[in-house]
């Protein structure tokens, strides 16, 4: 997503404040979402922190920590089941998007330099792809990993302050494919205005991409040989980031977080305070926990279903 540059705050040390985050009128300040919402919903959102300078990309790791990025500082941060907020990396190749791997490997959108990156549980960085067809990419922008190991990523552009170049090299913006063991990107998607959050269902069948240039999201059937056929219309709606649970309810998110059935329903919507909410994941010893990065914040918020296998992390 396109982010505007802020100052960093003091650091401070936080753990999970257990308080609701919006205050309401006649509540003494405890939040009451819209009553009957959405039922697989358990509680409100509430705040970890606030510190950062534009929060982005949460994934959840096979324990059930969260690991989320703030682009413009250039970190990538790590919030522990037990309410840690602690950092993971500096510099990170102003990672975006993110997805863990079958071997517990953090795969980053380093679109510092318009790299795809691999990150060892021992933060040893190992650069999966620098271009394509030896063009720069637009700046990849957010990763799925599917479950044979293939990686499909989005790659809008939005321009940069830290890029020197002013124009992308790609004549459009495309959705790559990456096969196991390969450091050859092959387009599967090429006619979308402005690809961003990406997320495939757990058997591998299917692909959603949003178009957040067009306002909808589309859904793809994965060929065999990680093609992407049959796209159809799955809801006007756009997308920075986005997770799906085990039912394969789809978490669009922007303003605030917007949930969809399979089929293309509405559930609900989510409101959070922030100007932009950009993603959004499940996390947590028991996989029921909803971690929502928005502009400056990291939220939470407790869930009656589980995240989909595939979507944050692999058993």
């Amino acid at each position: 997503m396109k982010f505007k540059s802020l100052p960093y705050g003091i650091l401070i040390c936080l753990t999970l404040i257990q308080g609701p985050i919006f205050p309401a009128q006649g509540q003494g300040g405890t939040l009451s979402l819209p009553q009957g919402l959405c039922r697989i919903i358990k509680g409100v959102p509430r705040l970890i922190s606030s510190q950062f300078g534009f929060t982005e990309g949460p994934c959840s790791d096979r324990m059930g920590n969260i690991f989320f990025t703030d682009q413009p500082n250039n970190r990538i941060w790590e919030y522990d089941i037990s309410g840690k907020l602690s950092l993971f990396l500096e510099p990170a190749g102003r990672s975006n998007g993110m997805a863990f791997d079958r071997k517990g490997n953090l795969i980053t959108c380093a679109d510092e330099q318009e790299q795809l990156w691999s990150i060892s549980p021992d933060r040893k960085i190992r650069v999966l792809v620098r271009d394509y067809q030896g063009k720069r990419l637009n700046g990849p922008n957010d990763v799925w990993v599917d479950p044979h190991g293939g990686m499909y990523l989005t790659d809008p552009y939005y321009q940069r302050s830290y890029w020197k170049r002013i124009r992308p090299d790609l004549p459009g913006a495309y959705v790559f494919y990456l096969a196991p063991g390969s450091s050859s990107l092959r387009p599967v998607a090429t006619d979308l205005v402005k690809p961003n959050g990406i997320m495939g269902t757990s058997d591998g069948a299917h692909l959603y991409v949003a178009d957040i240039g067009a306002g909808k999201t589309y859904r793809y059937r994965i060929a065999a040989d990680g093609s992407l056929e049959e796209k159809e219309l799955y809801v006007s709606q756009g997308s920075d980031g986005m997770t799906m649970d085990a039912r394969g309810d789809l978490y669009l998110t922007g303003n605030g977080v917007t949930i969809y059935d399979p089929s293309g329903k509405k559930l609900c919507q989510i409101p959070i305070p922030d100007p932009w909410t950009s993603h959004v994941c499940f996390g947590g010893t028991h996989d029921d926990q909803l971690f929502i990065t928005a502009t400056h914040s990291l939220y939470w918020l407790p869930m009656r279903v589980q995240g989909s296998r595939q979507a944050n992390r692999y058993p």
